[in-house]
């Protein structure tokens, strides 16, 4: 029976070593690894119109492009926002009241993450993050026909955001935590409201569709999903104000790999100065240059 025990307890700890390993050999995988092996691997979660799920979106033609420069294959990994940057660096983490918690190892399954993913503070202590790719912020959205009015602008965005987070006491608002929507990035439990959170399975499209279906009074939306929510649904929602400041998207890379994220941003600096990316932006977001048309100047 001791034999036994012992020899359960090796092949745990001999799995726990190997799972390390591979870890950590994903780690060191950069721009010539990704050459040799002849793929990159694309992280991403259906979203928006960044990752449309058909084998489009302005981030999937991103990276094939990326792709096509390098010489190497395109492979899309799909995943989901509670996973997303445990498949790059290999190991899961949350944001905690404390700050960011690392959590259990898992397989690193991809090169890069671009999927509309937001710029955030605690994002950065674990990976870094290419040039700005689309600009954002995050709105708060309830039904057409709810009793909340959308607030005035009073040409300050602090004076804004303060006159949106009076408008919550007693309100319920939906949010999605360790991603742009997640309500701790802007202090909500101040404000008295009634907050919920979705699973981190639940794709950021369906936060609109909870309004709608009268799941929830508001819910949190960045600008690109909001843009497509009040073009897809018209008449059915609409924008109370901003809930945080100006933000911006990026691709993101493994602290391990910054040739990868140089050669990027090259290649997204040529893209932008013969007019390809414009075209994109076009493409995909032909509204958006109603309210950050300042993003794409020069």
């Amino acid at each position: 029976m001791l034999r036994l025990l012992f020899l359960t307890r090796f092949v745990r700890m001999t799995l726990l070593i190997a799972c390390l390993f591979l870890a950590q050999a994903g780690w060191s995988r950069d721009l010539n690894e990704i050459k040799q092996a002849g793929v990159i691997r694309h992280i991403g979660v259906p979203y928006a119109h960044f990752v449309t799920g058909g084998g489009d979106g302005l981030d999937v033609e991103l990276i094939r492009g990326f792709a096509r420069q390098l010489g190497v294959e395109y492979q899309f990994i799909e995943t989901n926002w509670g996973n997303l940057l445990g498949d790059l660096i290999g190991h899961k983490v949350t944001l905690g009241d404390q700050g960011v918690e690392r959590l259990a190892p898992t397989p690193v399954r991809g090169d890069i993450i671009a999927s509309g993913l937001t710029v955030l503070d605690w994002r950065k202590k674990v990976i870094d993050y290419s040039d700005p790719i689309f600009p954002t912020a995050v709105w708060l959205l309830s039904r057409a026909d709810s009793s909340i009015q959308p607030i005035k602008p009073s040409g300050s965005l602090k004076r804004d955001i303060a006159q949106v987070k009076a408008l919550l006491a007693g309100r319920t608002v939906l949010g999605l935590e360790n991603t742009c929507l997640d309500p701790k990035l802007y202090q909500l439990s101040k404000t008295n409201a009634d907050i919920r959170l979705a699973d981190n399975t639940v794709r950021l499209n369906e936060m609109a569709p909870a309004i709608i279906n009268r799941l929830t009074e508001t819910t949190l939306l960045d600008v690109p999903d909001a843009l497509i929510a009040l073009d897809k649904w018209p008449g059915k929602l609409k924008v109370i104000g901003p809930i945080s400041e100006r933000q911006v998207m990026a691709a993101g890379f493994r602290k391990a790999s910054p040739e990868l994220r140089h050669a990027f941003n090259r290649y997204l600096q040529q893209l932008k100065q013969d007019g390809t990316y414009l075209e994109l932006i076009k493409k995909y977001y032909p509204t958006v240059f109603h309210h950050y048309g300042d993003f794409f100047q020069g």
